[in-house]
């Protein structure tokens, strides 16, 4: 077993009002001023060991909130979330970056952050910096860098850690054509490893390219668990996308990721 989730439930609290004296006002007029709401709400299911799976649903079903609880940056307040072996992958552009520091340096915290060694990030080093494409930037803060570059950087980290699970939040939102075919390439290499994988996306084409098994969130719940075909069905994203043929052919296009929602 890669990764065990049994009724694991994860609750926020949103603020209505942002400052003391709007809050004191409000609470005086008896309005609300905060609501709590179930961002994932009691999700039980496993996945073996070298499964990929793709996990879908509307913006704000929870599927962020998900993959930070399996790869522990967040805790659930109710039930289990368990892992074997090492987590690797992107979850946010530009996460675990210091903005001040090179991209020379940031290569390395990052592949600290994910529990990489400096020996094996001084073996993997070439690798990365070729995948990654930003040349003469490199040695420039990556506070400075585009949003594109900053995925370009983030990305070549991850996709270069040897782990047992990789865990992808539609991080090809950004970034030029090529690059995010070259990634979707990279990520297949991944999965071909035996690697398990959980990749979030809302492009059909390419959760049917990357995926043996789809998962779909519906407000916090788990609404869908099984085959990829009937799960793209079930979250109605099941017709044809601007880049793929409704024959069924595919171009390069077909396995990007639409633009980055504001998933909670």
């Amino acid at each position: 077993m890669s990764i065990k989730v049994e009724h694991a439930s994860k609750r926020f609290t949103m603020r209505y009002q942002k400052t003391f004296k709007k809050m004191t006002v409000a609470m005086l007029r008896g309005e609300d001023v905060s609501n709590t709401f179930m961002a994932v709400d009691d999700v039980s299911f496993e996945i073996e060991q070298g499964q990929s799976v793709g996990l879908m649903g509307l913006n704000g079903s929870g599927k962020s909130t998900l993959l930070k609880l399996i790869n522990g940056t967040m805790r659930p307040d109710r039930g289990t979330v368990l892992t074997r072996g090492r987590i690797a992958g992107l979850i946010a552009t530009g996460a675990g970056f210091h903005p001040q520091l090179s991209g020379r340096d940031n290569i390395y915290l990052n592949a600290a952050i994910m529990g990489m060694t400096e020996k094996e990030t001084n073996r993997r080093f070439d690798e990365i910096v070729e995948f990654a494409d930003v040349g003469k930037h490199l040695d420039a803060p990556v506070g400075n860098y585009s949003s594109g570059m900053n995925s370009r950087l983030g990305f070549a980290v991850a996709v270069h850690v040897d782990c047992d699970i990789f865990l992808a939040d539609e991080v090809l939102a950004v970034g030029d054509k090529p690059f995010k075919q070259k990634c979707m390439e990279k990520m297949q290499e991944v999965r071909d490893s035996g690697v398990t994988i959980l990749y979030v996306s809302h492009a059909a084409g390419s959760v049917r390219k990357m995926c043996d098994r789809v998962l779909v969130l519906e407000q916090g719940k788990l609404g869908f668990d099984g085959e990829v075909r009937e799960g793209i069905r079930y979250v109605k994203y099941d017709d044809p996308e601007p880049d793929e043929d409704p024959a069924g052919g595919k171009d390069a296009l077909s396995v990007v990721d639409e633009e980055l929602g504001a998933d909670i």
